[in-house]
């Protein structure tokens, strides 16, 4: 038989599983902005500042989604609040 601890700590493995999938998109997404900033550079060498400014920052806003999905995995496997509900039931 399965216990409420058990199903939860299964739930919150398969979230978490879930979770990480998530840093796909931002992967997907910086690699796409890396080039076409490299190709934005090929057309107009004179432009490399601004163009490397403007993809870093949507770097850096693409990069928050992959971490977000990393803490929250972290959280359900290590600081599951769920856990402590569970057992204070």
């Amino acid at each position: 038989m399965i216990t409420g601890e058990a199903l939860i700590l299964a739930a919150s493995a398969l979230g978490a599983g879930i979770a990480v999938v998530a840093g796909i998109g931002p992967g997907i997404g910086q690699g796409y902005a890396a080039g076409k900033g490299a190709e934005g550079v090929g057309r107009q060498p004179e432009a490399q500042g601004d163009i490397l400014r403007t993809m870093l920052l949507g770097a850096a806003v693409a990069e928050t989604t992959g971490i977000y999905a990393l803490v929250v995995a972290l959280i359900l496997l290590f600081a599951n609040p769920l856990i402590a509900m569970y057992t204070a039931m």
